[in-house]
């Protein structure tokens, strides 16, 4: 029965989608779920797709939380922090036609490792809109080296650096559907392996509190046969 629980979580990842309005998270949202992109959303609160993929050829059940811009302070941060905990995975999207949207990014990293209070949580920065060239004001080396220092900080607290991750992708998603799938069938990736290694920190406590159990008992009987 346990066995067959961990196999269920292994085949379903929660992903939670955050950053600033206007970096096309709904856009994303539809087009990695349906393949068809449409450019103009209105919403003003939370959404949660639900829909099935195929990652690495095996069938993932998902749920996508599409999030309205919250800010990390102030009122809106305690419900900020419910999204965050819900999750097993982020998406934090940026759009490089908005500065703002990418200085948003590092404070909502934050914000997940100190909600969760775990390293190696699984995030995935997207730059959306690289199609918009004439409007850029985010260079791609900006958002690469971005993720490099938020890994470079996960390495500098956790002092291993194996689980530490934080893939950048660079697109448009109003042009390119694959790199979309690519992004986000990234994060289901890590969402799995996080799982995997929580599962064997686990088998690896459970088979040190047998042996702390066998050689307590092998203790006392020595003991008993000692009177």
């Amino acid at each position: 029965m346990i066995m067959s629980e961990s196999v269920r979580k292994m085949l379903r990842a929660k992903l939670v989608v955050l950053g600033r309005d206007n970096c096309g998270k709904t856009a994303l949202c539809v087009r990695f779920i349906t393949r068809r992109f449409i450019g103009e959303y209105e919403h003003k609160r939370e959404v949660t797709y639900r829909c099935q993929k195929i990652v690495d050829k095996e069938t993932i059940e998902l749920e996508i939380l599409d999030t309205v811009n919250k800010e990390c302070v102030g009122p809106a941060a305690s419900s900020l922090e419910s999204s965050i905990k819900w999750g097993d995975g982020f998406l934090i999207m940026y759009s490089v036609m908005d500065r703002s949207s990418f200085e948003a990014v590092s404070r909502l990293k934050r914000l997940i490792d100190h909600v969760k209070q775990t390293l190696g949580i699984p995030a995935v920065i997207v730059a959306n809109k690289c199609d918009m060239e004439n409007g850029r004001v985010v260079r791609t080396d900006e958002g690469q080296a971005l993720a490099s220092d938020l890994r470079r900080c996960c390495v500098l607290k956790s002092g291993f650096d194996w689980w530490c991750r934080c893939s950048f992708f660079e697109l448009s998603v109003a042009e390119d559907v694959s790199a979309v799938e690519a992004a986000c069938a990234q994060l289901v990736r890590e969402v799995r392996q996080e799982f995997q290694r929580h599962l064997l920190a686990m088998d690896k406590r459970s088979r040190m509190l047998q042996m702390r159990h066998a050689l307590k008992n092998k203790l006392t009987r020595s003991k008993t046969m000692q009177w």
